[in-house]
Formats: structure tokens, sequence, C-alpha cells
């Protein structure tokens, strides 16, 4: 059965906890947390992104753009919350298509906070940046933004064999280390996290896209299948965003691929509906496997015996 690490969680005691809402499950799962911890949830959903499950979970609830910034402040601030975190995935896709400035027009506080992404040379676009400036705003307007693993620890991924298939061959382990190290790179250049291979040869990179797509498209690549898709957190990775996060889509992903193994970063790598996911991957015959990272490469001495 696929495992979740499982720090000892100390209760809210009634806390209402701000809940930043994008797409996926993810948002559900720490709203769920959060409950059974004993705090309450204030959660504002991206609009166009944000599962319908949330309002039932929400003790209070609203919808924002993905540039109101100042508005997701003064939400937060108005229901009490000191801390709030942020779950869930932003299709930067959709941000590109045309006129979607008119669907996701900034407020103020969000024009002054991007504004000098657009206009500076020294400053980019990437994840990482544009996300620190958010959280950058959220400090400044009284709203800490915190890890979502602070609020639900129980979500890391442990090492060692989490789900599925066959244990990996040497040519597996082969391409985890491969992949490893590509994927390293990749997010230390902050431009994804997730790389597919097959016999230690890069076969796609994320970058806009996302992950199911990155995997999609390898798909399309290789159709004699069997890769290894690797997912990491950034060397730089900042716990508050943009965690490596996987669920039953990532695993629909790699089947409609014809992967076979996904390997994640152990104690960096959120695993949401962890049984469902379990069971997914053993029924349609794909290993999950987590390791630790030691200086860019992963720890596969550790659970070799289990691999």
């Amino acid at each position: 059965m696929m495992t979740a690490s499982a720090p000892r969680s100390p209760s809210l005691n009634g806390e209402i906890v701000g809940i930043l809402a994008g797409w996926g499950r993810y948002p559900v799962a720490v709203a769920e947390a959060v409950r059974r911890r004993g705090g309450r949830t204030a959660i504002l959903s991206i609009r166009d992104h944000a599962d319908a499950a949330l309002e039932d979970l929400a003790d209070e609830y609203g919808f924002v753009g993905v540039a109101e910034i100042g508005k997701a402040i003064d939400f937060f601030k108005q229901h009490g919350c000191s801390r709030a975190t942020m779950a869930g995935k932003i299709h930067k896709t959709k941000l590109f298509t045309k006129h979607a400035w008119l669907r996701h027009l900034p407020d103020w506080t969000g024009l002054k906070t991007f504004w000098p992404h657009f206009v500076s040379r020294r400053r980019d676009n990437r994840d990482d940046s544009l996300l620190g400036a958010i959280t950058n705003a959220f400090d400044t307007g009284g709203v800490r933004i915190v890890p979502a693993t602070d609020l639900a620890p129980e979500l890391l991924a442990s090492g060692g064999v989490l789900a599925g298939g066959r244990p990996l061959t040497k040519a597996q382990l082969a391409d985890v280390a491969f992949g490893w190290r590509l994927a390293k790179e990749l997010g230390r250049l902050d431009i994804g996290q997730t790389v597919v291979v097959k016999n230690r040869a890069p076969i796609a990179l994320e970058a806009i896209e996302g992950t199911d797509e990155c995997i999609r498209r390898a798909g399309r690549f290789c159709p004699a299948g069997g890769m290894v898709v690797v997912k990491v957190a950034k060397p730089q990775q900042d716990l508050r965003f943009d965690m490596p996060t996987i669920g039953i889509g990532t695993l629909q992903s790699l089947r409609a691929a014809g992967a076979s193994v996904l390997a994640v970063e152990a104690g960096k790598t959120i695993l949401v509906d962890a049984d469902e996911l379990a069971n997914y991957a053993v029924r349609s015959g794909i290993s999950v496997v987590s390791y630790y990272d030691e200086a860019g490469r992963p720890a596969l001495d550790a659970n070799a015996d289990a691999a």
C-alpha cells in the first residue's frame, strides 16, 4: 500500500486557516487535513481552476482572479486568518490564451506585484519569481504564507516502494538515476520538475505544459512504452509553493503513455489520495518508488532491497 510519512500533527485548536486553492485534489486534501486537526478553513478558489468540492469543506468561501492579490489578502484578513497556504496548480497555459488578461485583470496590489516583472530586464517570469513575489505581497499585507505541509505533514511521501507493479530492474534503476540528475538540473533552472526517460535517453522534459501533458507527450514520442518518469523537488525548492504533487491523474497519464515507473523524491513530494493511488498503480502495473535526495542524486542504495 502506498504510504506517506506521518510526522506528529498538533491540533489547530479552532484556528481559521486560509487556503488559496488552485487546480486538482491537493487543496481538497489540505482542507480535509485542517479539519482533522481541529482547524477551520477560509478557502479562496482561483477562478477557472479549483474543485467545486472545496465549497463543502469551507467555513468561509470565495472566488478570486489569479492576479487579484489585494482581494485575496483582504478576504483572509476579514475572516481572521493570520496564515494561509497555497495549494494546487495554476495552469499557466491559460494565462497565455488570447485576451486572457481581460478575465484575469489584476487589482491594484496585483498590478504593483507583477508590474516590475514585465518592465524590468533584470526580472523574469519563471514560477519561483512570480510565486515569490506573491508570497512577499501577502506577508506585507499581514497574512503569512506557510507550506501546506505544515498543515498536512502526513501527505509527504516516505522512502521506498510506495505501490504498484514489479520490482525495478537494473536498467530501470539506471534510468531513475539518469532522469533524477536531469530533473534536478531542470528544477535548478526553474523550468520544470518532471522528466521522462528510457534507456538513459531523455524523451520529454516538463515546461509550461505541466507534468501530465509532458508524460503524454513522451507517450507520443515513444509508442513502445516502458518509460521511466522522474519527478523531484527543485534544488532551491521553496516549501511554501510549487512542491511536487502526484495524484490519480498522474498515474492515469503514465498509463495512457505506456510508462511503467514513477520515481519521486521522498520527504518533498505530496501524495494525494494515497490509498486510491496505490490501488490504481497495482491495477495498472505501474511501480511507484520514492528516494531521498543525496547531493542531487537518488539514494538508490538505501532502497535497493525494497526496489
